[in-house]
């Protein structure tokens, strides 16, 4: 498998599905931790932390990434955010967390549908990158 980084500068920015889409459809098989009508939450398949979840929007709406955004998405960015922090209680983070939003190739964007990261359960380090 590639590395993120590979994976991040081969990824072609498109409208067509992505793996996400097919996670929400459920044709992908996928570790759900929260689900609404708003967004879908679940366990990543290469985990950088002992819970390590990807929070994405059900209707992605344009939101390709975090660069596309638009006055039209603050509603959806402030529940993602608000969502990470429910999911964080849920897991037992309550010595800390954090949120990731990668966006564009040097972001290392590897899926174009706009994905918050919710890392904890260790120690996290400074700088990140």
């Amino acid at each position: 498998m590639a590395s993120e980084k590979e994976a991040a500068l081969a990824a072609v920015p498109n409208d067509n599905p992505t793996i996400f889409d097919k996670i929400i459809k459920k044709e992908i098989p996928s570790t759900v931790v929260f689900e609404d009508e708003k967004v879908l939450a679940f366990r990543d398949i290469n985990p950088q932390a002992p819970t390590h979840i990807v929070i994405i929007p059900k209707v992605k709406d344009g939101l390709s990434g975090l660069s596309k955004a638009e006055e039209r998405h603050v509603e959806i960015l402030g529940y993602l955010l608000y969502v990470a922090k429910v999911i964080a209680k849920q897991e037992g983070l309550e010595d800390g967390f954090r949120i990731v939003i990668n966006d564009g190739p040097k972001g290392c964007q590897s899926v174009y549908h706009i994905h918050v990261h919710l890392l904890g359960g260790r120690q996290m380090n400074w700088p990140p990158g």
